[in-house]
């Protein structure tokens, strides 16, 4: 006989094709208890999962250093997938969310540009199988809503960008501590052994793909190179001004000289950053530090009045504003990739419009990731894209704290996290 108190421990029963599957063991005073478990589909099958305890980065405050936690991450919910994470390298808005105080959402896992393996998949999700390669993406498709059935748009209406800390489909988490609630950031949470995330917001990759590299084409590589072929669409011979040379305006760099561009200007108060520029194309570097007149003047001066494309790649609302004077009249063109960490307004004179300039912004490079993502993987796989020179850094998951110090000290481009095997 089951005793009352075990009864909340009892399995779930699987009924599949007539034949029920059924996982028990007795403990040593003899009530019965669910054994953890996980039965795959075949067929018209559906797989149920039990829960899985795994170690996590956790950020309990702002600024505050991540702590190493044993969490509970939760089956896959219909349509959703759960991903061993393999490689996650960490990118500045996870920086910018961590030590943000607007609105702090903790306990939280951050991290967001991840590769990794299928290990289970939710009801009704098709696209995916165990053992499948994938990239997440902290902005998905559903494939059917207004802008996902548009050739101009990337924001998807359903799994666009998740500020909120819960997953999209029922407004929960998939993390848990000690009974209670972890969030979650951009709907990934990569900074765990295992994560939980919509089947739209990850995309299937070559398994001959190297995961430690391609996961920089989960966010930061692809934002760079989209803005500059989609959104901008560079053109041959132009001029080009790139504010913040880090892993995304870099990626600019290298998606306007492979576009033909004949200048390009690199902008950042890190001169040290100047050498490893040139290997992604920038011909021209200017600290603003080292003059004495705005930085828009001195890129007007060596533009012959001003730059065909202006790209800030910072997170800072002035830097946009600078972008826009330092284009050209008439045609000149800013687009804004950064996620700013205070004062989101932008303010500039009306004049800056009135005369032809344009600004625009981009969400991951405008790509349509479950189409565009796997073409930029087969690019790097035939060298066309630099990836590897990007990556400075390459940590064990328990010095993740290392990973944030680099990157707030200005010392990496990316630091690729690898998660135990």
């Amino acid at each position: 006989m089951v005793s009352n108190q075990a009864h909340e421990h009892l399995p779930r029963v699987i009924t599949c094709k007539g034949f029920m599957l059924l996982a028990l063991r007795t403990c040593p005073g003899h009530c019965i208890l669910a054994e953890t478990f996980v039965i795959w589909s075949f067929g018209s099958c559906t797989s149920y999962h039990g829960n899985n305890v795994r170690r996590a980065a956790m950020a309990w405050g702002p600024g505050q250093e991540l702590v190493i936690e044993d969490v509970e991450v939760s089956p896959p919910q219909p349509m959703e997938i759960r991903v061993k994470v393999v490689c996650t390298s960490l990118c500045r808005s996870d920086v910018t969310a961590w030590q943000s105080q607007a609105f702090p959402l903790f306990p939280r896992i951050f991290g967001h540009e991840a590769s990794g393996i299928v290990e289970s998949v939710g009801e009704g999700v098709t696209e995916f199988q165990a053992g499948d390669h994938v990239l997440t993406l902290f902005t998905g498709e559903c494939m059917a809503c207004k802008h996902c059935r548009s050739t101009k748009s990337n924001m998807c209406q359903v799994l666009g960008l998740e500020r909120r800390g819960v997953m999209h489909s029922n407004q929960k988490t998939r993390f848990s501590l000690k009974g209670n609630p972890v969030y979650h950031y951009c709907a990934v949470s990569s900074f765990s052994e295992y994560t939980v995330v919509h089947s739209g917001c990850a995309v299937k990759v070559r398994p001959d793909a190297p995961l430690e590299k391609i996961c920089l084409l989960s966010c930061g590589v692809a934002a760079g190179i989209g803005a500059a072929w989609k959104v901008a669409d560079v053109s041959e011979h132009s001029t080009v001004a790139v504010f913040g040379l880090g892993t995304v305006g870099l990626s600019v760099a290298q998606a306007a000289k492979l576009r033909g561009a004949a200048r390009i200007i690199g902008i950042d108060v890190n001169s040290e950053k100047f050498e490893t520029a040139k290997a992604f194309g920038v011909t021209d570097f200017i600290n603003p530090n080292d003059h004495d007149e705005p930085v828009q003047q001195v890129i007007k001066k060596v533009s012959d009045g001003g730059v065909d494309y202006a790209f800030e790649c910072v997170g800072d609302t002035g830097t946009i504003t600078t972008a826009l004077q330092s284009c050209c009249d008439g045609w000149g063109l800013t687009v804004t990739l950064g996620v700013p960490k205070e004062k989101p307004e932008i303010s500039t004179h009306y004049a800056q419009f009135l005369s032809g300039k344009t600004l625009k912004g981009s969400l991951y490079g405008g790509w349509k990731p479950k189409q565009d993502i796997p073409k930029l993987i087969d690019m790097y796989l035939n060298k066309e894209i630099q990836i590897d020179e990007l990556i400075t850094h390459n940590l064990v998951f328990g010095d993740i704290n290392q990973a944030f110090s680099l990157m707030k000290e200005g010392k990496c481009l990316r630091c690729v996290i690898h998660m135990p095997k």
